[in-house]
C-alpha cells in the first residue's frame, strides 16, 4: 500500500459507514467529502498526465475527486493527538475542475430567451482599487451596456470612466463575442474548445490536437479563455465550465493561496505565466479568485499603472461581477 493509498483510507471508510437508507448528503457535506478525496486524488493526477496543462489518463476516482476542494487540512501524525495540521495546496486545473463543477450545480440564471442581436448586455462591476504608495482605496461602479452584435455603439466604463465605444466596421469583429449566435457555436468540450481558438495556417491545417500548440498559440488561447470568462456574464448552458476546464489545460497557469477578494474573503487564485512576457508579468485577466471549499468564484484581482517615470503611480485592483441584465438600449437600467 503507498502512503497516498493510506491517507485516502480514512476518507473512503467514512464514506462506507454511511448509512445507505440517510438521507441524502447536502451540497456543503459533499463538497467537503470530495475535498478529502481531492487532496490525494490530485497527488495522483499530477503523475499520470502525460504532459503538464494538457491531458490525462485517470482513475474514476480521480476523475470523481476533481470536482472537488481547493484545500484540505492534513494531519502530519495522525497517531498522535498533538498532530500539527498544515494546509496543502493543489493544482491549478483541479482548481478550474471544480469552479467549473461549481457552475454546473449553480448555473447562472439565462434568458428565457437568447438575447437579441440589436439588445445590449449590461453589466455592473464592483472595482477597488488601492494605491501601492499610500494604501488608499477608492470603489469604482462601472455599469458598460455593450450592443449585443456589435452594430450599435456601447457604452464602456474603466475604473469610474466613460465613453462611447462606436460600432464595428464592417467587416470587423471583437473578442469575446456578446451575440448569441457566435456564443452557441462554441463548443462545450474544454479540448474542443481550445482547439476552436486556433487560428488556421491554411487549408490543410485541421488544428486537431494539443500536443502541436506552441507558447505562442497557448498564450492566445489564455487571452481568450480568460476575455470570455470575463467579459461575457451570461452563455449557453455548458458553455462558462467548460471554459474553466479549458483554462486549467493551458501550461503555465498556477495556483496563489491565500488572496483577498473585494469582500475581504481569503480564496485562492490561479494566474498565468505567460512565457510571451516579461518574467513576473501576469496573463491577461491577472487573478481569478475562488473560495477554497467550494470552489465558487469570488473574483478579480489586477493591477493598473497611471504616469511615468518616478512619477508612476501603481494600483492593486479587486473587483466583482454586481449584476447583470439584457436592456434594449443603451443606458438603460435593468
Amino acid at each position: 500500500m503507498t502512503d497516498t493509498d493510506r491517507e485516502l483510507d480514512p476518507a473512503l471508510r467514512e464514506l462506507s459507514d454511511w448509512a445507505g437508507d440517510a438521507p441524502p448528503l447536502s451540497p456543503a457535506a459533499r463538497h467537503r467529502m470530495r475535498g478529502r478525496l481531492l487532496a490525494v486524488a490530485d497527488g495522483r493526477s499530477r503523475r499520470l498526465w502525460q504532459r503538464p496543462g494538457l491531458r490525462i489518463a485517470a482513475s474514476g476516482l480521480v476523475t470523481a475527486a476533481l470536482t472537488a476542494t481547493v484545500l484540505v487540512v492534513v494531519r502530519d501524525d495522525p497517531g498522535t493527538s498533538t498532530a500539527r495540521q498544515t494546509v496543502r495546496p493543489v493544482s491549478a486545473r483541479t482548481v478550474l475542475a471544480g469552479a467549473a463543477a461549481y457552475e454546473r450545480e449553480h448555473p447562472r440564471a439565462v434568458p428565457t430567451t437568447p438575447p437579441r442581436d440589436d439588445q445590449f448586455v449590461y453589466t455592473k462591476e464592483i472595482i477597488k482599487e488601492t494605491d501601492r504608495k499610500t494604501g488608499r482605496t477608492v470603489t469604482h461602479v462601472d455599469e458598460n451596456w455593450r450592443s449585443v452584435d456589435g452594430s450599435q455603439r456601447s457604452w464602456v466604463m474603466e475604473v469610474g470612466k466613460g465613453w462611447w465605444a462606436p460600432p464595428l466596421k464592417k467587416n470587423e469583429s471583437v473578442w469575446p463575442p456578446q451575440d448569441w449566435t457566435r456564443l452557441e457555436k462554441l463548443p462545450t468540450d474544454p479540448e474542443k474548445l481550445i482547439l476552436s481558438l486556433l487560428h488556421k495556417t491554411g487549408p490543410n491545417d485541421r488544428n486537431d490536437s494539443l500536443d502541436e500548440i506552441t507558447e505562442q498559440e497557448w498564450s492566445e488561447i489564455h487571452f481568450s479563455l480568460a476575455g470570455l470568462l470575463k467579459l461575457v456574464p451570461v452563455m449557453p448552458e455548458g458553455l462558462r465550465p467548460a471554459a474553466f476546464e479549458a483554462l486549467g489545460m493551458v501550461p503555465g497557469v498556477k495556483t496563489v493561496q491565500d488572496q483577498k477578494d473585494a469582500k475581504g474573503r481569503t480564496g485562492v487564485a490561479v494566474t498565468y505565466d505567460d512565457p510571451t512576457l516579461p518574467k513576473g508579468v501576469s496573463g491577461y485577466g491577472g487573478y481569478f479568485i475562488f473560495d477554497p471549499k467550494t470552489y465558487e468564484f469570488l473574483g478579480f484581482r489586477d493591477g493598473r499603472t497611471s504616469g511615468d517615470g518616478p512619477g508612476m503611480k501603481k494600483y492593486t485592483q479587486l473587483s466583482y461581477l454586481d449584476g447583470w441584465a439584457i436592456t434594449d438600449r443603451a443606458k438603460q437600467r435593468p
